[in-house]
């Protein structure tokens, strides 16, 4: 079976369209596939998306991640979603003939690699963590840039799993793992409260008593409330689900959904089940509507 690695770095820049497209031409000097480049003005934020072998995943992302630590100044940057670095969060997630063990090995490679010859600290997380307290991404990353950069100097519960103890002076750090598929799904509500957005983002994630497998905060994107929400299970809790529960959430607070969006790439079988659920609530089954097309 041929190994497919699926690597999705996401950068602090996502309004200088030169700039991620330099960060994502730096990939293609590889063999890998760009399957993905999305961004967004508010979050001020990137991400893309390359799948290949492990080896060419490992020479791409580093690749990407040198350019942008070149291109963007963390000093300098405002945005609604959190971050602590140039190259906020690198993930690497098995597709095909790769162990998650493997790609936590991967990613322990790429981060000496970062630490070593870009003298930038880097966090370990999710599969990846060498500490309980650093699987999950949100605790790794609170204080987000400004206030982790004055506390990796004093606070030894800070102190990164490898490079300096202190940040790179523009590119700020970095988080690396191994993890599952993750979906990134956003609901943008039709009020500029952006406090509802924040409520309704409380309602629906799992540590608030929500649901299962749910990560979500509420944001202000172009002037209206967004939850912004990462499916880390789409077994668990499926796009159809997270958008019923958002849309129960907002009529409850009197207000209405706009709009829903994927943000990046979603495996083929959480949409077949979406879809199939949604018919199922209608009184079809998704094996006759297949069946159906079998035969057209």
């Amino acid at each position: 079976m041929k190994q497919i690695v699926e690597c999705i770095p996401n950068f602090s820049e996502g309004k200088d369209k030169i700039i991620i497209q330099k960060i994502a031409d730096s990939a293609k000097e590889f063999d890998v596939k760009l399957l993905d480049t999305e961004w967004n003005e508010s979050h001020n934020r990137s991400l893309m998306t390359i799948v290949g072998s492990p080896e060419e995943v490992f020479k791409a992302s580093f690749a990407m991640i040198k350019t942008a630590t070149q291109l963007i100044d963390m000093t300098k940057h405002k945005g609604e979603h959190p971050r602590i670095g140039a190259t906020d969060v690198v993930p690497f997630v098995p597709v095909s003939g790769v162990s998650i063990e493997e790609c936590v090995q991967l990613s322990k490679k790429l981060g000496q690699k970062v630490a070593t010859e870009l003298n930038i600290p880097v966090y370990l997380y999710e599969e990846s963590a060498q500490r309980e307290d650093r699987k999950n991404l949100a605790d790794v990353r609170r204080g987000e840039y400004e206030g982790l950069k004055e506390e990796i100097k004093t606070n030894p519960d800070k102190k990164p799993d490898y490079g300096p103890k202190e940040f790179h002076p523009t590119a700020g750090a970095v988080v690396i793992g191994a993890r599952k598929y993750l979906i990134a799904f956003n609901v943008n509500l039709d009020t500029k409260d952006i406090e509802i957005g924040k409520k309704i983002a409380g309602i629906v994630r799992e540590k608030d008593g929500g649901l299962p497998g749910v990560k979500a905060l509420g944001f202000d994107v172009d002037g209206y409330a967004q939850v912004s929400m990462n499916l880390v299970d789409y077994h668990k809790t499926n796009i159809d689900k997270a958008f019923e529960e958002v849309k129960k959430g907002a009529e409850k607070l009197g207000v209405k959904v706009k709009n829903s969006e994927i943000y990046g790439m979603i495996p083929l079988e959480a949409l077949t089940m979406a879809v199939g659920n949604t018919i199922k609530a209608d009184g079809f089954k998704m094996d006759q509507v297949l069946e159906k097309k079998l035969y057209e």
